[in-house]
């Protein structure tokens, strides 16, 4: 068979399947699963991709499945490594250039995390410099957006969060609100550089590619509040040594925040006692109306 032959024989074969949807009742269905087959087909003809791969890939994909619980998601692991999450996010982002960014969500949210007051403790337990996060919620125009949601959780000083030990215990995660001026401050230990789940298939594709497994020292921020787009964002510290280095190409540079550390006899925001070095750490933020175009 001719080369022109069988290009010929490719492209009516992705042509049937795309006409397989023409018919499909939505229209957003249609056009993302049209889309779909048109891009992974031309993938398929540009690489030649052989059989064995083919099954390769097909196996890959069942372990990220198959190692996925309630308390580990690899396809949102692979998805972040890959660069979609990224990408995702910033295809949907408001274009708003004073609101503060958007970064991944991660493998490690959990709803009904509890709820604590101004000052309490997300730690909970969890290992870590104790440090004291403080801020406020504001709108573009500089309006505090008062009882706006913050859903926080972070890893622990180990490098790991709480649905990644052994015992079902909640530590290093809560939310709570904004005052009247759009404040809110609470302890929580201070970020560490840590790695992403590396002992699947995730991590066989990292190690494929010589790419490392770390992320740089954050914790993950989640705002909510009516009349306003949802955040999802994280704080990274100021001079860690993976900030150009993530693992799922999350930092910002508007995202990178100083943190301050004090001695044990430095008073602190809450006149909470502490044995031993204490961390400041204030990331301010701002949310784009549900307005904006």
């Amino acid at each position: 068979m001719s080369t022109d032959e069988q290009r010929a024989r490719e492209g009516r074969l992705t042509r049937e399947v795309v006409d397989s949807f023409a018919d499909a009742p939505s229209e957003r269905y249609r056009e993302v699963m049209q889309s779909l087959v048109r891009h992974a087909h031309a993938f398929v003809r540009e690489v030649r991709l052989t059989e064995a791969e083919w099954e390769q890939a097909v196996s890959f994909l069942t372990r990220c499945g198959q190692l996925t619980d309630e308390r580990r998601q690899e396809v949102i692991l692979l998805s972040d490594v890959l660069g979609l999450s990224m990408l995702t996010i910033a295809v949907n982002q408001p274009p708003d250039p004073g609101a503060t960014e958007a970064t991944v969500l991660g493998p490690f949210f959990v709803d009904g995390a509890p709820r604590i007051e101004y000052g309490g403790d997300v730690a909970r337990g969890a290992p870590g410099e104790p440090c004291w996060v403080e801020g406020t919620v504001r709108g573009q125009d500089g309006t505090p957006v008062p009882n706006a949601r913050l859903d926080v959780w972070e890893a622990d000083d180990e490098g790991l969060y709480d649905v990644q030990h052994a015992d079902e215990g909640t530590a290093g995660r809560a939310h709570l609100h904004t005052d009247d001026e759009g404040r809110y401050g609470f302890w929580g230990v201070t970020p560490t550089p840590y790695p992403i789940p590396h002992d699947g298939p995730v991590g066989d594709l990292l190690a494929a590619a010589g790419r490392g497994p770390m992320r740089p020292a954050h914790p993950h921020v989640m705002v909510t509040a009516p009349g306003y787009h949802r955040l999802v964002t994280h704080a990274f510290v100021a001079g860690d040594a993976y900030l150009h280095d993530d693992a799922v190409f999350g930092v910002k540079d508007s995202l990178v925040v100083d943190v301050e550390r004090h001695q044990a006899a430095t008073p602190n925001p809450t006149g909470r006692t502490i044995d031993g070095t204490w961390a400041r750490l204030r990331f301010d933020v701002v949310l784009s109306p549900l307005t904006t175009s």
